[in-house]
């Protein structure tokens, strides 16, 4: 197990967001290692919906059933926010986690690893919908998020020695907490995601991601080492807050290649966007070598929704945008002796 603690500079090394389109777990998993620098935990909803993330969170919940479509089922006289739950890798919900995992130890690997699991406010808000008393939905949540989490921290540090691991809390629904009448007030969602990347910190590096519109100040709120969000011109608005999130050595995971609307075919869109948005951070006052030095290149969201060649084009194109960042960043490093 690897202590966390030092400053992490990625220097423009790539990694996955979210899901995969394969139907085949070895093919998942392999095309995971070969596609970026950073290998990502797939998860793989095409091939079954129980990977999906809020069918997964719920694998050991007592009072909640989920079909063989992605159905859920609950029973509310069953739910109970303090109750033990029984994380099972081999559950039909982390095959792809466990392809993964068996070939990296047969493959003898060792280095970083990135995995995502849903965030408790995401999980929260889908089940207070389900029908769950809101305060009992979130406490579920809370305790489900923590018992899986736990789960996949012990099965990668089992499986790939001394691995430095990443973990990005996946919350695509935390742009509902600013809305009027949301289940919970803005400060106390936070503090869910707050408290549950401090359980993740001790040992693993911890993030956030949102593909949502949201407001990053409310995100940044909540304590991340990374920040995962698609890069768009909206981002200026809170240049002020991203810059100084960096001079902290803050982590930006950028989604430099769109995952949806017109997709890219080469890298050179991508990595026009992500030049302007960075000359205009620049411009406002960020350094440009922590802007360098700190970066993830990733693709905006998950693929699930694309086909493998597809998926394979958009993961080209981020080695290829993350290249050029790489290269900047040595060059930089070289000439300021940073």
């Amino acid at each position: 197990m690897v202590r966390m603690g030092a400053k992490w500079t990625p220097g423009g090394r790539t990694t996955g967001i979210g899901s995969l389109p394969h139907r085949s777990t070895k093919a998942a998993a392999a095309f995971a290692f070969a596609a970026t620098s950073i290998p990502a935990i797939p998860t793989l909803p095409r091939r079954s919906p129980a990977e999906a993330m809020i069918c997964q969170a719920l694998v050991g919940v007592h009072g909640f059933d989920v079909g063989p479509y992605g159905s859920l089922a609950v029973n509310l006289s069953a739910v109970d926010p303090q109750a033990g739950i029984k994380s099972d890798l081999t559950d039909e919900a982390f095959r792809g986690t466990l392809a993964f995992l068996q070939l990296a130890q047969r493959s003898g690997y060792r280095g970083d690893v990135k995995w995502h699991f849903v965030g408790p406010v995401t999980l929260g808000i889908a089940l207070a919908r389900a029908g769950v008393p809101a305060r009992q939905a979130f406490d579920v949540a809370v305790n489900a998020v923590r018992s899986h989490m736990d789960l996949l921290l012990d099965a990668v540090d089992l499986f790939i020695a001394d691995a430095r691991q990443i973990v990005f809390l996946d919350e695509p629904s935390f742009f509902e907490v600013a809305e009027e009448n949301f289940f919970l007030p803005p400060d106390a969602a936070a503090d869910l995601i707050s408290t549950a990347l401090a359980r993740i910190e001790p040992r693993a590096i911890a993030g956030v991601h949102c593909c949502a519109d949201v407001n990053i100040n409310q995100l940044l709120d909540t304590g991340p080492q990374v920040l995962s969000v698609p890069v768009t011109d909206g981002l200026l608005e809170y240049s002020a807050r991203l810059i100084r999130f960096l001079e902290d050595d803050g982590v930006i995971a950028w989604g430099a290649v769109p995952t949806s609307g017109p997709l890219p075919v080469t890298a050179e869109r991508p990595w026009r966007v992500l030049s302007e948005l960075w000359c205009e951070l620049v411009r406002r006052g960020a350094d440009p070598l922590r802007l360098r030095h700190q970066a993830l290149i990733t693709p905006a969201c998950g693929l699930a929704a694309h086909s493998v060649s597809v998926a394979e084009r958009l993961f080209t194109i981020a080695s290829e945008v993350g290249t050029r960042v790489s290269d900047q960043s040595a060059a930089a490093h070289f000439a300021y002796g940073a």
